[in-house]
């Protein structure tokens, strides 16, 4: 079983898939860093030798950023921004959208579910 970073890949997945899993690794840095080790993009993760395995956590290890170090480097972003007051750090703090997306129809994953308000009721659309 490979594990790299902390987490085990999934045995039935592509290396290129796989690599995924690790937060901080979408699929051009995978590929980029199956380059970097030499190894073909297109072989299982249960296939993978473990000196291939020992290449590609190096290679890891070598650009860094990834998992524990690059959570905690979001989150100290996150906190200057609410600390120095700024906007960004405004919708952090409420917990709303930061990039300028409309919320008065949308954002309710972020906003959460919707929360009733005593006596109103929407429009049946009959006129009286």
């Amino acid at each position: 079983m490979a594990r790299i970073a902390g987490i085990d890949l999934p045995q039935n997945k592509r290396v290129e898939i796989g690599l995924t899993y690790i937060y901080g690794i979408g699929r051009t840095r995978a590929v980029t860093i199956l380059g970097k080790a030499s190894v073909d993009k297109n072989t299982k993760v249960k296939n993978l030798a473990e000196e291939e395995v020992t290449r590609i956590r190096q290679v890891i290890t070598d650009e860094g950023g990834v998992e524990g170090d690059l959570r905690k480097n979001v989150q100290q972003d996150v906190r200057r921004l609410i600390e120095i007051g700024s906007y960004r750090g405004y919708r952090h703090r409420r917990n709303l959208p930061c990039h300028g997306q409309r919320t008065h129809t949308n954002a309710r994953t972020k906003k959460g579910p919707r929360i009733a308000i005593a006596g109103k009721k929407r429009a049946t659309g009959k006129k009286g």
